[in-house]
C-alpha cells in the first residue's frame, strides 16, 4: 500500500488531520513531506502498526497517547496513559512563571513541582531558567517512571521523589508550581478524558480542592524568605484558593491570570 493509498484508508475513519499526524510520526518524517512521497509504498510492518493506531483512534483513544509523545514549550515530552496529557493551558503557567521568577530572582533557584506526572512543567522550567535544583514529586510510582524517562531524554539533572505533596520533603524553595488534580468528584468532563486519562490525576474530592488543601497545609515549612507559588486552577476556583492561602500565610500578594479562553486559570503566590 502506498501512503496515498494508507491516508485515503485512515481519512474514511478518522480526522484528516490525524491521519497525516500518525503517518508521518510512524514514518518519522514531517507531516508537510507526506506529500512528496504519495507513490511511496509503506512496508508491511509499518502499515500493520498504522492500522492498529486508526483503530484506537475510532475506539476514542487521544492522540497523544497513540502517538506516545507530545510537543511542550517546544521539547518533546514522552507520555502514556499513567499521566495526564499536557495542554495549552499548563504551558502559559509555564509561561508565565518564567516571567515572574525573572522578574523575582537574579541567582539561580530551588524549584518543586508537585504532582509533577511526565515532568513538563519543572522540566522545562529547568531549560528555562537558572537552577540550583529542581525536584520532581508525585504519589503515583507508575507517572514517575514516564518522569524518569522524559529526564533521560533530556539529559535532565532533576530530582524525582515519590511523595503525597510534601510528605517526603525536608528542603525549602524559591518556586513551588503545580498543575494538581482540580476537577470535583461529580463534574462531567469529555469522555475522551474520562475514559482514558488516569483519575488520580484529574479529580481532587467534591469541591475539586483537596491537593490545594495538602499544598497549603504543610507549604510553609517548603517556602525560602522570597518564594513565588505558582498554580494552575479550575476557573472557579480562585476565591476558594485565595482563602486556602491566606488561611495559611496570612495577607499575601495574591494574583489571578486568565488562560487564552478568557477563564480564571492560574494563580501566583509572592512572598518577598
Amino acid at each position: 500500500m502506498t501512503i496515498d493509498e494508507a491516508l485515503t484508508f485512515a481519512k474514511s475513519k478518522i480526522h484528516s488531520d490525524h491521519a497525516k499526524l500518525l503517518l508521518a510520526d510512524l514514518l518519522g518524517i514531517n507531516p508537510l513531506e507526506l506529500l512528496l512521497h504519495l507513490d511511496d509504498v509503506i512496508e508491511e510492518e509499518k502499515l500493520d502498526l498504522y492500522k492498529r493506531e486508526v483503530e484506537a483512534m475510532v475506539n476514542n483513544k487521544p492522540l497523544q497517547y497513540v502517538i506516545g509523545s507530545v510537543n511542550f514549550y517546544g521539547n518533546k515530552f514522552y507520555i502514556d496513559e499513567n499521566v495526564l496529557i499536557p495542554r495549552f493551558e499548563t504551558e502559559e503557567l509555564v509561561e508565565n512563571t518564567i516571567i515572574k521568577a525573572k522578574e523575582l530572582f537574579t541567582e539561580p533557584v530551588d524549584i518543586i513541582d508537585i504532582g509533577c506526572g511526565s515532568g513538563v512543567i519543572g522540566l522545562t522550567l529547568e531549560k528555562k531558567l537558572s537552577t540550583n535544583s529542581v525536584d520532581l514529586i508525585d504519589i503515583s510510582p507508575e507517572a514517575l517512571k514516564v518522569t524518569h524517562k522524559n529526564c533521560g531524554n533530556l539529559n535532565s539533572k532533576a530530582n524525582i521523589i515519590q511523595s503525597d505533596v510534601f510528605e517526603n520533603i525536608d528542603r525549602k524553595y524559591d518556586i513551588i508550581i503545580s498543575n494538581p488534580p482540580y476537577i470535583k468528584d461529580d463534574e462531567e468532563i469529555e469522555d475522551i478524558v474520562k475514559d482514558n486519562e488516569p483519575h488520580i490525576a484529574l479529580y481532587a474530592g467534591i469541591d475539586g480542592l483537596n491537593i490545594y488543601k495538602k499544598i497549603f497545609k504543610d507549604i510553609k515549612n517548603h517556602m525560602k524568605q522570597t518564594c513565588l507559588i505558582a498554580l494552575e486552577i479550575g476557573s472557579d476556583q480562585a476565591n476558594d484558593i485565595q482563602k486556602l492561602a491566606q488561611d495559611s500565610l496570612g495577607e499575601v500578594e495574591f494574583e489571578v491570570k486568565k488562560d487564552l479562553q478568557g477563564r480564571d486559570r492560574m494563580v501566583f503566590i509572592y512572598i518577598k
